[in-house]
């Protein structure tokens, strides 16, 4: 993990640089994100898989491995790709669109290195419902 990243001049606050990536290794990635808040989503996916996400633009994730392994599955809507490795099966993040119509990916934070997971601040999200 490094320092917070930088925007052209300036330092975004509260972002870090994780590494990241499935259990087998095929599948590697970074991501600047800010984990003040994570979601702990209870569609029926997130609830099987015991997903805590959050959520990076596009220009703030870096896939450095396994992307040509990845194994793409959807359901309901089709309109979020649940990737995962063909060899472990461990979903470590998604693509998919927000509300508003921008490109988003959801990273499970699960699958980030050096986390302290009991020190995050979860929030529960209704995705079943939607």
């Amino acid at each position: 993990m490094r320092g917070a990243p930088t925007f052209g001049e300036r330092t975004i606050p509260g972002e870090k640089t994780y590494a990241g990536g499935c259990h087998c290794g095929k599948v590697r990635f970074e991501a600047d994100l800010d984990l003040q808040e994570v979601i702990e989503c209870n569609c029926s996916i997130c609830s099987k898989t015991g997903s805590l996400l959050t959520f990076a633009a596009p220009d703030r994730f870096r896939l450095l491995a396994g992307g040509e392994q990845l194994s793409d599955y959807q359901f309901k809507s089709k309109t979020i790709h649940h990737l995962f490795c063909p060899v472990c099966g461990i979903r470590s993040f998604a693509r998919g669109k927000r509300p508003d119509g921008r490109e988003t990916v959801a990273i499970n934070v699960r699958c980030l290195e050096d986390v302290d997971l009991s020190a995050l601040n979860v929030r529960a999200f209704d995705g079943r419902s939607l």
